[in-house]
């Protein structure tokens, strides 16, 4: 973060969308700094007031759910309605043991987050909500002022048998990764689009985003490289990229991928 403050507002100005991780501390050391997710996009979403706002993701079990409503809703009216709802269920043991918080198992975890979104769909839509799930329970909860435009909700999640179909019955967008493995995340797909036909929904209505994990290009010939392959993914569906370039100390290979890479693919499509 502080190697690049002064690549943020130039990168910014070319990428519609900022993504935050919602970790506690680093992967590499427990000491390794890591910014508190809510609070730094809530610093980013006043310090940069045209990007659409998002987390990749939300762990669910780190906050309440009428307590998530109520930040995302807080958030959504500061921002002029530019925050995406990015959650899920939650994967990083370790980091929800040292904070004291319960790590159940996967089948038991997504159930929570789909009496979460429920719970924070009705919030923002409502007045007053009162539900009583197998897990959570709130009562006359309210969230105001609710939001004019109830912020989208993004689900990043992968597995086949339980976070793919409920992908498909309540997301807005999914994310998820290819990681060298595309007719998997064909497979995952199509089990996202199948599930959202079964619950009587269009699955085109599901945006789709893949989180990229590369270098930026420090060639002509890289530059290529990779437009050819985000080419390439928008065939299969890609409607937007979440990309992860580690951490550039300078401008110059940012402002190459925006000449080479980014103009070029919004100059196609207009």
């Amino acid at each position: 973060m502080y190697q690049e403050k002064n690549i943020l507002p130039i990168a910014l100005q070319h990428f519609d969308s900022l993504w935050i991780a919602d970790h506690f501390y680093g992967f590499d050391a427990p000491t390794d700094p890591f910014m508190e997710a809510w609070t730094t996009l809530t610093w980013l979403a006043a310090k940069f007031p045209q990007v659409t706002l998002c987390h990749h993701v939300l762990g669910h079990g780190y906050r309440n759910p009428a307590l998530t409503a109520k930040m995302a809703a807080t958030l959504q009216v500061l921002s002029g309605d530019r925050l995406i709802l990015g959650i899920g269920a939650g994967w990083r043991e370790d980091e929800y043991r040292s904070y004291g918080y319960e790590f159940p198992r996967p089948a038991v975890r997504f159930a929570q987050l789909e009496e979460l979104i429920f719970i924070c769909r009705s919030m923002w839509s409502n007045d007053s909500t009162t539900f009583t799930g197998k897990y959570f329970k709130v009562v006359n909860a309210s969230a105001p002022p609710r939001p004019k435009v109830i912020p989208p909700i993004c689900i990043g999640a992968s597995g086949e048998q339980i976070a793919l179909p409920l992908v498909g019955r309540l997301a807005d967008m999914w994310n998820a990764s290819i990681n060298s493995d595309e007719p998997g995340w064909i497979r995952k797909r199509n089990i996202v689009q199948d599930a959202a036909q079964k619950a009587n929904r269009n699955p085109s209505d599901i945006k789709i985003s893949l989180t990229i994990e590369r270098a930026l290009p420090e060639t002509d010939a890289d530059s290529e490289s990779f437009r050819d392959y985000l080419e390439h993914l928008t065939e299969l569906g890609i409607e937007h990229f979440v990309l992860d370039f580690g951490h550039p100390k300078s401008t110059e290979p940012v402002l190459r991928f925006v000449e080479q890479v980014i103009q070029p693919m919004k100059s196609q499509r207009k």
